[in-house]
């Protein structure tokens, strides 16, 4: 006879660990540009003043969103038999496996780089995590900075998941 054991909703199947050296390449190229659009506004203005407003706006949008993308990619990413969430010090739940229709992780997917898309059953609020993952609607991505065998790993085990919930179910 078979002995039952209790599952652990809470525990940790996979990690998404966003790699360092991706995260500086990332934040580098956004801050060197908006560097280098602030330099161009300050050495040469435009002699229209909208196109002024415009180079100093987009230079700042830069800068700040490498500021939101350091502070976004320092997180890592869990999945758990009942949700995939954020570590850290808000926790964010990016979705429970049970609003989960289908994880597409397929070539002509729009998703981020090495990630994949989780597509919901109710749509839930718009967050943008840049470098890290979005979600608008009934549409979830993640990947970004991560590795791809991790994101990977990821899409695999909520695949699984999925199976595992529509046969008890």
């Amino acid at each position: 006879m078979a002995r039952k054991t209790k599952i652990d909703p809470n525990e940790v199947l996979a990690t998404i660990t966003p790699k360092q050296p991706r995260r500086v390449v990332a934040v580098g190229m956004l801050v060197i540009l908006g560097l280098i659009v602030l330099s161009v506004a300050i050495s040469s203005p435009p002699a229209i003043f909208g196109w002024m407003l415009f180079l100093v706006f987009f230079g700042a949008l830069c800068l700040w969103l490498a500021w939101a993308m350091w502070q976004a990619t320092g997180r890592e990413i869990e999945l758990t038999r009942s949700e995939l969430r954020e570590v850290g010090p808000d926790g964010r739940v990016l979705c429970t496996i049970d609003n989960v229709a289908r994880v597409d992780r397929g070539m002509f997917a729009f998703k981020p780089a090495g990630g994949f898309l989780v597509r919901l059953k109710e749509p839930v609020g718009r967050v943008y995590a840049p470098g890290s993952w979005w979600r608008a609607g009934r549409t979830l991505a993640v990947g970004g900075v991560s590795a791809r065998r991790e994101g990977k790993e990821v899409a695999d085990l909520m695949i699984v998941l999925l199976v595992q919930r529509d046969q008890a179910g």
